[in-house]
Formats: structure tokens, sequence, C-alpha cells
């Protein structure tokens, strides 16, 4: 008898990705390394307490849900990093990639962040680490990180749970770090965009993947790790914050998807999701378009010639200027399409008006036929 088809759609999404990184790392199952230096991993202190789980070795792990036996993958191994949160996303996550992983040739550890921001936040991330652990998951490692308030409470935790993510991962030096990701989660990122107005690079939802960061579960619903987590009895944790309203993206996951779902008819989430996709090819096109038209039109200084500019079409442009505006510090997080409008008629409806001033304390300036960003003082 096979696995529950939840864990089988799990498993099937997780080794696509491990495949590929094991074919960029040179891998071969049992085979060597292609002149990869992987440091050694560093130790992680055995918590007070922490049972010794007996059995058989399954690939990382000595007691996998499975119950199928893996040969281990070798020491000094790639490495692959899963981020863990507890919950059912990044648990079933973890899971199918335990299993999988040796298969290929790959290690497999995980980072859980507490941001600190409940009581007994440390010791639930302690507990999530010891659970990863007793999979066969190492090094585990549970991280408290420092939360600020820039851009809002949503945005400064994740800013905070990134930064401890990409520590680890050079820290370990693994191939790259998997995210729990799945088709609801872009399906929200969607709206958010759609509710900021933040152009077609905001609507093309969440990459697969960006620099050491995969998302394998993108195409998988919320409910089919759930599924698989209850089918392996694998334990979860349910974040109150993902059903606080006081936090937007749990107001769109409780209220406004739901009453789409309801008035618009089902499949809502699997269309925004695919509309994600679509426009992220769109996006990807007009965003080597602008690449090559910067190329073409900025000067040794950096200014930008207005004509050339002009002569672009707007979607062209003004990605143009959020480059430019980009590379002269502003924020990212920070710069709106109303900033770009804003400094597209310093182009398109010029009348003299003087330096716009944006994000990061970067200004905008027109002056003899060329645009110029810069900071005050520079």
């Amino acid at each position: 008898m096979g696995p529950h088809p939840a864990v089988a759609a799990i498993r099937l999404a997780v080794r696509r990705t491990l495949a590929e990184l094991a074919a960029e790392a040179g891998v071969t199952p049992g085979g060597p390394v292609r002149d990869r230096a992987t440091p050694a991993p560093v130790p992680v202190p055995a918590l007070a307490g922490t049972a010794t789980v007996p059995g058989t070795l399954i690939g990382n792990a000595r007691r996998h849900p499975s119950g199928l036996p893996r040969t281990p993958a070798a020491p000094g191994s790639p490495l692959v990093l899963v981020a863990v949160s507890g919950g059912a996303d990044s648990m079933a996550l973890a899971t199918a990639t335990a299993f999988e992983a040796p298969k290929l040739g790959l290690r497999v550890g995980a980072v859980t962040v507490d941001h600190g921001l409940q009581d007994g936040s440390a010791e639930r991330a302690e507990l999530v680490a010891v659970r990863l652990r007793e999979l066969g998951l190492d090094p585990v490692e549970a991280v408290a990180v420092r939360v600020g308030r820039a851009g809002g409470p949503e945005s400064a935790a994740r800013d905070a749970r990134y930064a401890a993510l990409d520590l680890a991962a050079e820290r370990h030096g693994a191939l790259a770090v998997l995210l729990g990701h799945t088709r609801d989660d872009q399906a929200e990122t969607v709206l958010l965009g759609l509710a900021r107005g933040s152009g077609s690079r905001s609507l093309a939802g969440m990459p697969a993947q960006k620099g050491r960061y995969r998302r394998p579960l993108l195409e998988l619903d919320r409910a089919a790790t759930r599924q698989a987590c209850t089918a392996q009895s694998i334990p979860v944790w349910d974040d109150p914050h993902n059903a606080d309203p006081a936090y937007t993206r749990s107001r769109v996951r409780h209220e406004v998807l739901p009453v789409l779902e309801k008035h618009l008819g089902g499949g809502v989430v699997e269309a925004l999701a695919r509309t994600a996709r679509l426009f992220r090819d769109d996006a990807d096109a007009l965003d080597q378009w602008a690449a090559l038209a910067e190329r073409d039109l900025r000067a040794p200084d950096g200014a930008l010639d207005v004509g050339k500019l002009a002569e672009l079409p707007p979607a062209v442009r003004r990605r143009v200027l959020r480059r430019a505006a980009l590379r002269a510090g502003c924020p990212a997080g920070d710069l709106f399409a109303r900033h770009l409008e804003s400094v597209d008629l310093l182009v398109t409806g010029w009348r003299g008006q003087g330096p716009l001033h944006l994000p990061g304390g970067v200004e905008a300036v027109r002056r003899c036929g060329t645009l110029v960003f810069r900071r005050p003082g520079d």
C-alpha cells in the first residue's frame, strides 16, 4: 500500500526541487561530489531531556513516518536546510525532505526562528527543534531574533527571519533553504499586491526560486500539508498570529478569500496562483527589456537621457526609473508605484518641477536633458 495521496504529492514536489539542487551541485547518489568544498557542520548541543530514538537509520532519519529504510547520505555531502515554524506546511516539507534527500545524496538540516513575539516562544522553538532532530535532520538550530519596527510588524518579522536564515545558510555552507509556502500563500500575496497597487511584479507573487531560497510546495494547497501531517502522525503547531485580525495577511486569509470563494465560486485560490505565474512571465520579460534599455541610455556618471527615456513604453520606462532609484539608495520595500509615477512626470510632463524626494533620502532631479538620482551632499 502506497503513501497517502497528500504525502505522495508533497514528496514528488520536494523530489523535483532536490533533484535540481543535486544536479547543480554535481551530486550523484552514492557517488562523489563535483569539486565542492562543504564546510563542516557546526555542532548543535543536545537539549537536556532529549530522548535518543532507537531504530535503523533511515536517510537522515532514525525514525521516519514512512517506516521505509534509506541509505544515509555520506558525511560531508551537500546540505539543504528547511525553514521550519512548526506549522503543518513546514513540518510536511521537512518530513518529505528528510525522506527524499538521502536518495539524491543530500543531507538535510533545519532552522526554526524564534521571533520572541509571544509568551513561551523560546520553549516552543526548542520543542520544534527536538521534533526535527527526532526525524534525523542534522544540523538543527533554534535561532532567536530581535524584531524591529520598520515597515510594520509583519514586514519587520519577515526581515528578521530571512536575515537569520541567510546567516544559518552561510554558517553551514548550505546549497539552499527550502520554504513551505503553498498555493494559498501565493493567492494571499497576489491579493495583497493588488490592494497596494504595487504593479505587475508584486502581482507576480512569490517566485519558486530566488537566490538560495526554494519553494517546492507553491503548486500544492494548504489542505494537502495538513492532511500529510495527519496521515504521518506529525504533530504541528498553529501560530495564533495566523488567525489574529490585527495582521493584514490574516484578514485576507480568514475574511477576504472566503468571501471571494463564496460569491465567485470555487477555484479562486487556483486562479490567483495562475495569475501570479502569468504576471511573473510578463514581469521577467519587461525587466530584461528595462535592463538592456538602461544600459543604453545611462551615462558614465549615472544620469539618464530624458529623450531616450521618453521613447520607451511606460512599463519599461518606469522599470528603468525604479532600477536607477534603487541604485541610488532607495529601499526596495519603501519605493511604491506612486513614487515612480511622480518621477515619470519629470520625463513626460516636465514643467520646471523641482527635485522629488524619494524614500531613503534620495532625490530625483531633471537637469540639462538628463534625469539624476542622488543623495543631497553626495
